[in-house]
């Protein structure tokens, strides 16, 4: 539980709730300053829906003739939300994309031009690390879908909604 209040001056205090005591808390961080971040929740996706995309990622490379990672990362560009188009200054881009791709496999940039003189836009794809149940969910999908049209047997649609049930349950 997370609580919000406003002090009389104008600030925030937020307060939370944690499984570390105190004295946990102090220790650990023994009077260093400390950062701490607040997102958006996202759920985690389960062991058992990444290895799905991984057995159907590995039988259509067998199929096509191509490398797992090859056919990963062809799906990861076409799951909707999974990118976002950034414009940099050109002697950036380079440094840029190689801190990005190192994130993991599934994390990919291209480039294409900016009509800003001195500037290129990226479009950066996320890895599926980093996906919501959504988005692993339309990357199975997709994947489902490959498969389907070059003949590869996929698991029973009743199957895979009670494969998806229980990710989304562990969360």
């Amino acid at each position: 539980m997370t609580d919000l209040y406003y002090k009389g001056d104008g600030k925030k205090v937020v307060t939370f709730e944690t499984e570390d005591t105190v004295e946990e808390i102090y220790d650990r961080f023994n009077g260093e300053d400390v950062d701490i971040q607040i997102r958006d929740f996202k759920r985690k996706r389960s062991l058992d829906a990444n290895g799905y995309a991984w057995v159907l990622i590995g039988r259509l490379a067998s199929r096509l003739g191509l490398t797992k990672t090859e056919v990963y990362r062809m799906a990861i560009r076409e799951v909707g939300g999974a990118s976002d188009v950034i414009c940099l200054q050109n002697r950036a881009v380079e440094a840029f994309t190689q801190n990005w791709t190192a994130h993991g496999i599934g994390w990919q940039c291209e480039t294409i031009p900016s009509k800003i003189d001195g500037c290129t836009n990226v479009v950066v794809y996320y890895g599926s690390s980093s996906f919501d149940t959504k988005q692993m969910s339309d990357l199975i999908e997709a994947l489902i879908d490959e498969c389907k049209s070059h003949g590869i047997d996929t698991m029973p649609k009743t199957k895979l909604t009670k494969l998806l049930n229980e990710w989304e349950d562990k969360e």
